[in-house]
């Protein structure tokens, strides 16, 4: 396995921390991601803290993918010191430098911009390295996330996959 050329390191918005994700994070984002609801257009069931901390600990551990990164950061909320959310990145060297993002923020703090500030942090980060462009895969009823992928700067392309919309921003160089 090569090591991957992009890491997660801590960066801050104006009102949150994104934390490079740890396994010991698995219990309060149990809490967090416990709403059924979140898995509307994802598919799936919530996680028990267990699975998650399984799951935390195959995302903490790296792709096994040569020139493929996963980075995860939880989110967390200065002024509460409460976790509230993830976002992540997959970035593909392979491709000249995708990224593939992806973000959650929990039921009660839905509704307060976290994603989107969440959202616009980190591909303000992936523009300051070697990517080439920000990509995110959107049910087309997820008017929310599609609010998210806009003000992160992503528009929709008539691509779609798995019958999500692709939405995409090119990076300049």
């Amino acid at each position: 396995m090569s090591e991957p050329r992009v890491h997660a390191e801590p960066l801050a918005t104006a009102r949150l921390d994104l934390l490079p994700l740890r396994v010991e994070h698995a219990e309060e984002m149990a809490v967090v991601l416990a709403d059924p609801a979140l898995h509307t257009f994802i598919g799936g069931t919530p996680h028990s803290p267990r699975d998650l901390r399984a799951r935390y600990e195959r995302l903490v551990a790296g792709s096994p993918a040569p020139g493929v990164s996963w980075c995860n950061w939880v989110l967390r909320l200065r002024a509460q010191s409460c976790l509230v959310g993830t976002v992540q990145a997959t970035v593909t060297a392979t491709r000249g430098g995708d990224a593939e993002i992806a973000w959650v923020v929990g039921t009660p703090w839905q509704g307060r911009g976290f994603a989107s500030e969440a959202a616009r942090g980190l591909v303000s980060w992936l523009g300051r390295r070697s990517v080439r462009a920000v990509v995110a895969h959107i049910h087309p009823d997820h008017l929310a996330s599609a609010a998210v992928a806009t003000a992160a700067g992503l528009a929709p392309t008539e691509e779609e996959q798995d019958g999500e919309t692709r939405w995409r921003l090119a990076l300049p160089l």
